[in-house]
């Protein structure tokens, strides 16, 4: 029997639609396994976001628990002769700063050449560079050198002290040369050859000698060889601007302190809305939230809530003591930590060692700021919740991949073992037929011979 090619033909039925029904009534079961899939995906993600949103608020938490944030000193600068910055060495307090001079680097320029890429050395040269606090600094100079080359050489130099450029005073080209520091020690004085000088005359030279700096703080003289002026006030450095006065406040760095409480309060109300929107019901549209009902979500709100109410030893032992409180919000439909600004200036400003006391504590993790990077430690470690939840849904999402795979496959080979049943009946059909039609013109035939008879 001729083989069968595509099905129907021998037949005339309509199998191949009849495969692709079964087909499809095969892969509706593939349906619920992908519905699976992509919910867990979703609670992957939404776990992931509540994992962030955690992170932030430890990292807000730390800022807080580091007592050197409470003992931390700005400095306030009134005028524009300078500015200012304190370290950790620095004492609360006022200054008037005078500033007379500014330090300067000294200059010193040649005499003149007509032409600064023509040679002007006729032999090599030992250029020395003498300083007015009577230091010299040698540089070779090679016989052939245009005044283009001597500046070349004296800036490759190591430790020549000087910067080198080429000034052109409208007739000649002369060569300048710029103390690399300021201060009147550090200046360039004069400088000399060993050899047939190729510039002929000292005294077409143009000096202008480095100065040190002169100020005044608090009536007291002070010389600095830089104008970056350090240890003339405990822990400050003074930066000179210009000449004139201006005064300097070194005092608590409160802004630092609050910075980091808003910062605390601000991640924590994040997380909370983070949470409310992981959680959310829509009654309109009946649209839930990824996480909504998720026994994660209520352990992470419960150690949380409990860590934030409860209580440190020290005269400030509550978030409230500060002007920090858990507000209701009707229309989110939970709290969140609100600041009365007044009360918690007043302890920034009048009681940062309550402060660090209550927030870093005065051991590791005793205060609050300790105790909640201890609770979200626990929670995102390993072995925690939330990194449990996360392993958990991404374990069933694997094994409902290959459940899904595998159920392909099985798909397949039923529907292979359809098409070898379909192609046998095709052609058995095609068979019954080609007899049907020999036996019906065989019949005919013997009719015919019948009624010739």
């Amino acid at each position: 029997m001729a083989s069968i090619t595509s099905l129907g033909i021998g037949s005339g039925l309509d199998l191949n639609g009849l495969l692709d029904q079964l087909q499809d009534a095969e892969e509706k079961k593939l349906v619920p396994l992908a519905a699976r899939q992509e919910t867990q995906q979703t609670k992957i993600s939404a776990y992931g976001q509540l994992k962030s949103a955690l992170s932030q608020f430890q990292t807000a938490a730390d800022a807080l628990n580091d007592s050197a944030l409470y003992e931390s000193l700005s400095t306030n600068v009134g005028g524009s002769a300078i500015t200012a910055a304190a370290d950790a060495e620095a004492q609360p307090g006022s200054y008037n700063v005078t500033v007379d001079t500014l330090a300067t680097r000294g200059t010193l320029a040649s005499e003149g050449v007509t032409a600064a890429d023509e040679a002007i050395t006729d032999a090599d040269q030992k250029l020395t560079l003498n300083f007015a606090d009577g230091s010299t600094q040698e540089v070779d100079i090679a016989s052939g050198s245009t005044l283009e080359d001597i500046r070349d050489t004296i800036n490759a130099t190591e430790g020549a002290g000087v910067n080198a450029t080429i000034v052109n005073d409208g007739t000649n080209f002369r060569l300048a040369l710029s103390s690399s520091e300021t201060g009147a020690d550090a200046s360039i004085a004069d400088f000399s050859f060993d050899g047939t000088a190729p510039f002929t005359s000292d005294t077409a030279n143009t000096l202008q000698s480095g100065t040190d700096a002169a100020l005044t703080v608090n009536g007291i003289d002070i010389t600095s060889s830089t104008n970056q002026v350090e240890g003339a006030i405990q822990g400050v450095t003074l930066n000179l601007q210009e000449e004139g006065e201006s005064t300097v406040k070194v005092e608590q760095d409160t802004l630092k302190v609050r910075e980091a409480v808003t910062g605390f309060v601000n991640a924590y109300n994040d997380l909370k809305d983070k949470i409310g929107d992981l959680t959310s019901f829509n009654a309109d549209t009946s649209e839930a939230g990824e996480l909504l009902g998720d026994s994660v979500v209520r352990t992470v709100e419960s150690r949380l809530r409990s860590v934030l109410g409860g209580a440190v030893e020290g005269e400030v032992s509550i978030l409230s003591d500060i002007g920090i409180s858990h507000k209701y919000d009707s229309e989110l439909g939970y709290s969140k930590l609100e600041i009365d600004a007044s009360k918690l200036d007043d302890a920034i400003a009048n009681n940062q060692g309550a402060l660090s006391t209550f927030f870093a504590g005065d051991a590791d993790e005793a205060g609050m700021a300790g105790q909640v990077n201890t609770t979200v430690e626990q929670l995102l470690s390993s072995n925690g919740r939330v990194a449990g939840a996360i392993s958990g849904a991404e374990d069933l999402k694997a094994s409902l991949v290959e459940r899904y795979t595998s159920m392909e496959q099985s798909i397949e080979r039923t529907m292979s073992s359809y098409r070898a049943q379909f192609g046998q009946l095709d052609g058995m059909i095609a068979q019954m037929n080609q007899t049907s039609s020999y036996l019906t013109k065989q019949f005919d035939a013997l009719d015919a011979q019948l009624g010739r008879n």
